[in-house]
């Protein structure tokens, strides 16, 4: 009876354990249909997700005002081998491909040795090489698809554009400051592939977008490319005749703050900037400040008038030297002129003189000149749009002492940079009105917001100020003088200072500032040398005859229209003539 109810218990449970086991297997059946069927949706984007890789993005082109390609991407391919696919030997597989990648079949051999799974054969192999290898059909042979940056005009406008690593994600210059836009997808197309990056087509596969990478969008500049070689050319003749350690040329359109030229030198190459030191990439225009010397003079003479202090016929007692504090400050050229006189403000810039800046600058008090510098843009950012600018030094009025404010008048009491000069005196050549200096050419939105009209001076005194320029060149010997422009315009010297700031080197700060035709300025070009040698190194000597040769060429290549014209003789003299 016992073992009765003992087999009796042990069916009831294996019957119960049964039907578990049934009901287990229905559940499962009913939950593969769910998962299958019913919510494929859901696991079929997971599984496209995992197999999801987006286009192959490559940076927008950099073109010049007119179209000129300054920069580009070009697709390059690394080539590995990966270790676990090997189907061929070592021995096989350099046979094979030294003769396209051009490496000895001993070292490839020796390279695909290696003990690791994935081996780096050769980086940076062009298409027509990576079709060569295509064509091997070797499945062990990966190739990865990279851009690399490429400069098609080489140094051209270099500190300008900057350079781009791929890499490690680096830029400077435009590259830098234009990289949301340069990098900006506005229609990013997914693919899918395999864990071994090949392409999974399908029908919702577009073949084209598979296929062609994804391009950011294109930045133009308000470089010419025309102006921008004149320019570094002159440069470079000056740089190797002067034996200087840098020089700059700046060329701006006052009247809308484009930048039509900008040459920085020492040059380097942005196609092989690994190479270049870091004193060749830093655009010291920017970064670095200096004494701007007579050229401040400009600004000297246009705050005192903007502020009522003087007017175009004001005439100062210039007695070739005077005495501020425990200071004597003398002309340039006291030995031969010891003691000018009364002289007016064409003598001034003519002759470039120390007493008479300093005469106009203690015209005005320490806060009243003070806040004029601040409104021609001294003491802080011009706003470029490039990297790395610098706010200059501007010492407060406060600290300023009476050597201070007279050093001040002709261009010691501060130290600026190349940009900030040109920035300010565009605004007198803009009728007072500064305009913030910009190389990327904007669409009128993007104007409104980035570009600034800051109103320094009336457009009275502006034109006063650039008439008394243009006959100062017009009345004296500058080599920069023309027969078919009138070109307001004056020359700097300042000395260098010390590295460390204390005292100063035996070199000199060389550079003159002018715009052109003055009666309508049109281009406003800024010249500067740093350590010319040999014989007489003045602004006039040095960076004058620079300054000559581009007004000249660029003249022709922007079709400028003279605003200076021969005296025509009267007709009674012409009778005359003509009965002789």
């Amino acid at each position: 009876m016992r073992d009765i109810n003992k087999n009796k218990m042990f069916s009831d449970r294996l019957m119960w354990f049964q039907w578990g086991f049934v009901i287990a297997v229905f559940l499962f059946i009913i939950y593969l249909f769910a998962v299958q069927v019913l919510d494929v949706r859901h696991f079929r984007v997971k599984a496209k997700n995992q197999r999801r890789a987006s286009s192959f993005v490559m940076r927008g082109d950099i073109y010049d005002r007119n179209g000129i390609k300054l920069a580009t991407d070009t697709v390059y391919f690394d080539i590995f081998a990966r270790k676990e696919d090997f189907v061929h030997t070592p021995e096989e597989l350099a046979k094979m491909l030294a003769p396209i990648l051009k490496i000895s079949q001993v070292d490839l051999t020796e390279k695909l040795r290696q003990d690791v799974s994935l081996i780096s054969l050769k980086k940076n192999v062009d298409r027509h090489t990576r079709d060569k290898i295509a064509k091997l059909n070797l499945r062990e042979i990966p190739m990865d698809k990279k851009s690399i940056r490429t400069y098609p005009q080489g140094t051209l406008a270099a500190h300008v554009l900057g350079y781009y690593n791929f890499d490690a994600d680096v830029a400077s210059g435009v590259e830098l400051t234009a990289k949301d836009k340069l990098e900006s997808v506005t229609k990013s197309s997914d693919i899918e592939v395999t864990p071994k990056g090949k392409v999974i087509y399908d029908l919702t596969t577009d073949p084209v977008a598979a296929t062609k990478p994804v391009k950011g969008e294109d930045v133009t500049l308000t470089i010419d490319a025309a102006v921008q070689h004149v320019c570094e050319k002159a440069l470079m003749k000056a740089i190797e005749k002067f034996k200087a350690q840098r020089g700059a040329v700046i060329v701006m359109n006052p009247r809308n703050g484009e930048i039509l030229a900008y040459a920085v030198y020492p040059y380097f190459d942005p196609n092989n900037f690994k190479s270049a030191t870091s004193f060749q990439i830093k655009n010291w225009t920017l970064t670095d400040i200096f004494p701007p010397g007579s050229t401040f003079k400009i600004i000297t003479v246009a705050s005192a008038m903007e502020l009522g202090k003087i007017n175009k016929y004001t005439k100062v007692n210039d007695t070739g030297k005077i005495k501020v504090g425990w200071w004597t400050i003398k002309n340039y050229d006291y030995n031969r002129h010891p003691n000018p006189g009364m002289i007016d403000l064409v003598y001034l810039f003519e002759h470039s003189s120390n007493v008479g800046s300093v005469i106009v600058a203690q015209m005005m008090s320490r806060f009243e000149y003070y806040g004029m510098l601040k409104k021609f843009g001294f003491g802080e950012k011009t706003g470029i749009d490039l990297p790395g600018e610098s706010v200059g030094l501007l010492k407060s009025p406060s600290r300023w002492d009476s050597s201070d404010h007279a050093s001040m008048g002709y261009g010691y009491g501060s130290s600026v940079t190349a940009m900030q000069m040109v920035s300010a005196v565009a605004a007198i050549a803009n009728d007072g009105i500064r305009i913030t200096p910009h190389v990327i050419k904007y669409s009128p939105e993007e104007e409104a917001v980035k570009i600034k009209k800051t109103p320094v001076m009336t457009p009275e005194h502006a034109r006063a100020v650039t008439e008394l320029l243009t006959e100062s060149i017009n009345r004296g010997k500058s080599p920069i003088k023309s027969d078919s422009f009138n070109i307001a315009a004056k020359t700097g010297t300042s000395i260098k200072p010390k590295e460390n700031g204390t005292g100063y080197t035996n070199k000199l700060y060389t550079s003159i500032v002018g715009y052109m035709p003055s009666s309508d300025p049109q281009v406003l070009i800024y010249v500067i040398v740093d350590s010319a040698q040999g014989g007489e190194i003045w602004g006039n000597t040095v960076a004058a005859p620079i300054f000559k040769e581009i007004s000249t060429q660029i003249s022709h290549i922007l079709n400028l229209q003279p605003d200076k014209f021969p005296t025509r003789p009267k007709a009674e003299n012409l009778k005359a003539g003509m009965e002789e």
